[in-house]
């Protein structure tokens, strides 16, 4: 029998190894310390986070998405959907002319489109697709039409986000436990409950500006932005006294927290949530109040 080679050729095989995986098992020494005790609870977990991130073991973004995560997994879709009454949705029968306007009102890339009654819906429109309907104006819009998707409104939020991944799909219809529509959901009202709101366009880093025309004349004027600031843009006088923010104001003025689709007139304007995060406004649609709704307005 021959004797066994000496020297490096001589180890075990996956000797080499054996450091790394010394290592790897140091690493996971080191992260059961950082959770001993173990938390009991989702409660305690959290709290575990906010002493990780306290000993700047974790980065507060990652503390703050891992949180999102841990909360997420109570959630269901009906905790976060937009409410069938406000729902932004098109009529099938509608003129193009009626359909776009609304596209470039609301700024959303997907609606859902209803027919008959809006309880009907039909299918999903994308708003890039009206494009091909005015190149082509002999084209039928249900062509256009994307399946809906329907979830009911207890689905759990890691479930959908599952399947919103899976499917490539970025928008569901909710459904009641009665076959109702209840709402709508989508794929990035689910992941802003894992890393907060997700800006768009309209959001500067350097916040210098928080007013903006839109397309259709109407103004986008978020909801942090300063009261005075609003007066000088309008040339209104709304009160200074009260409220820093015209978000604080149009939520007193509603008398509670404001909804997506909710419009207060104020000064002569219509103040329309567009955009709600946190128990706040984000973003007003702002118009000219029509005539009957100045009855009401106490500015």
């Amino acid at each position: 029998m021959s004797e066994p080679h000496s020297g490096h050729h001589g180890r075990p095989k996956g000797a080499e190894r054996q450091p790394h995986r010394a290592e790897r098992r140091n690493l996971f020494q080191r992260l059961v310390e950082l959770m001993t005790p173990g938390p009991d609870s989702r409660d305690q977990l959290i709290e575990s986070l906010a002493d990780a991130e306290d000993r700047e073991v974790i980065a507060p973004e990652s503390r703050m998405m891992l949180e999102g995560v841990i909360r997420m997994a109570d959630m269901i879709a009906g905790d976060v959907m937009v409410a069938a009454p406000r729902m932004d949705l098109l009529d099938i029968d509608a003129p193009y002319d009626e359909l776009l306007h609304l596209v470039i009102a609301t700024g959303h890339s997907r609606f859902p489109v209803y027919e008959g009654q809006r309880d009907n819906v039909i299918g999903i429109l994308m708003a890039k697709d009206l494009l091909k309907l005015q190149r082509a104006p002999e084209l039928n819009l249900r062509t256009l039409l994307r399946p809906a998707v329907f979830v009911p409104e207890s689905k759990g939020l890691n479930e959908l986000l599952r399947d919103f991944r899976s499917n490539r799909n970025h928008l569901a219809m909710v459904i009641d436990e009665f076959g109702n529509t209840a709402g709508l959901l989508t794929i990035e009202d689910v992941l802003e409950e894992i890393v907060g709101e997700i800006e768009d366009e309209f959001d500067e880093k350097d916040g210098e500006s928080s007013i903006y025309t839109l397309a259709d004349g109407s103004q986008r004027v978020a909801g942090d932005t300063p009261i005075a600031s609003v007066n000088e843009a309008f040339a209104t006088a709304l009160p200074l006294d009260a409220f820093d923010t015209i978000g604080g104001l149009v939520a007193h003025e509603l008398g509670h927290v404001p909804r997506r689709g909710e419009a207060v007139p104020l000064a002569g304007l219509l103040f329309t949530v567009m955009l709600t995060r946190g128990g706040a406004v984000r973003w007003f649609k702002v118009t000219r109040a029509p005539e009957e709704a100045l009855g009401s307005d106490g500015a």
